[in-house]
């Protein structure tokens, strides 16, 4: 078993926030889905939860700065560190035969029972153990925590994402998880019942949800924000184009004489409606693009049309 303070990368007296923040990097870094063709990736991204589930359990942690790799052996009532003998420590007063018996029985002949003796002494650390057993038993899974990047469209549309997470026992499990449309960046699903499992109930799965970028779209709350391109000729005479859209192509009208840097606005087409949140829209940017290789007339051609119109007044607003 490796050094869980080794693979996170930390100091052993590291915060909890020093360990997740710790934990999100090597996830993004690792994680099976960003990294198809690195086969090594696979297993780092293991060992990173396998060191993560460790020292995020403060007393998994605990056992582990006290025993080492041996901290799981010693959790089930394995081996006792020091020690010649070993037994096993159930919950409850019936689990206290064997050892607890014999050590009573030993200091109870040297020492003497009746009221007020040792025979009292184990019978309140019986009924205390019987109420610490009867809280085990009831004990809820723990919760897990954990990480994933979805494409952009998934976030803006909804869809399925398929994460693995690593249970305490080592068994790794594959889960999908519903992704609603227009959840954001940073937001967390929470999967009932998903976390460990637990005498009285399951813990939950808990999903931090990160967003990856987009090579043409921007998302402002729930609004999205496209670059498009026209020629020269589309700017000045004006146009129909086609553009994409999260509800299909819808074709744009370019008015007659539009500048780049005008915005055009398609209402609804932005973010689909989710919750009480309307829909947004979509602006599309007007990027003006020169034709390559102009000939000399052709510029010359170009220089004629601004003398004809002049504009003073084009960069008047620039200030310092």
């Amino acid at each position: 078993m490796k050094d869980p303070y080794k693979v996170l990368g930390v100091r052993r007296d590291a915060s909890q926030a020093e360990i997740q923040k710790a934990y999100r990097e090597l996830a993004r870094k690792y994680h099976p889905d960003l990294n198809p063709n690195d086969k090594d990736a696979k297993k780092k991204f293991q060992e990173v939860q396998a060191a993560f589930e460790i020292l995020n359990d403060p007393e998994k942690r605990e056992l582990y700065d006290r025993y080492g790799s041996a901290f799981e052996t010693i959790g089930r009532g394995g081996p006792s560190p020091g020690g010649t003998y070993t037994y096993t420590w159930t919950s409850g007063a019936e689990g206290l035969g064997g050892f607890e018996d014999i050590l009573e029985q030993f200091l109870g002949e040297r020492f003497g029972g009746g009221p007020g003796g040792l025979g009292d002494l184990f019978e309140q650390f019986r009924r205390s153990a019987g109420r610490a057993g009867t809280s085990t038993r009831t004990a809820r899974g723990q919760d897990i925590q954990t990480e994933i990047s979805i494409p952009f469209t998934t976030a803006v549309l909804g869809g399925e994402h398929e994460l693995r997470i690593r249970r305490a026992s080592g068994q790794l499990e594959t889960i999908r998880v519903k992704i609603p449309p227009g959840i954001e960046e940073g937001k967390k699903l929470r999967l009932k019942g998903q976390g460990e499992p637990g005498l009285a109930g399951a813990g939950d799965l808990f999903v931090t949800v990160h967003v990856e970028g987009h090579p043409c779209f921007q998302r402002r709350g729930n609004n999205l924000y496209v670059q498009v391109p026209i020629s020269l000729g589309e700017a000045a005479a004006g146009a129909k184009i086609d553009i994409p859209t999260p509800h299909g192509l819808v074709t744009l009208r370019i008015p007659p004489g539009i500048s780049s840097g005008k915005k055009l606005r398609l209402a609804g087409y932005g973010v689909p409606a989710h919750g009480d949140q309307p829909a947004g829209d979509l602006y599309a940017e007007i990027q003006i693009v020169l034709p390559k290789n102009l000939s000399d007339s052709e510029v010359q051609l170009l220089r004629q049309i601004d003398q004809a119109h002049p504009q003073p007044e084009l960069r008047a607003h620039l200030r310092w």
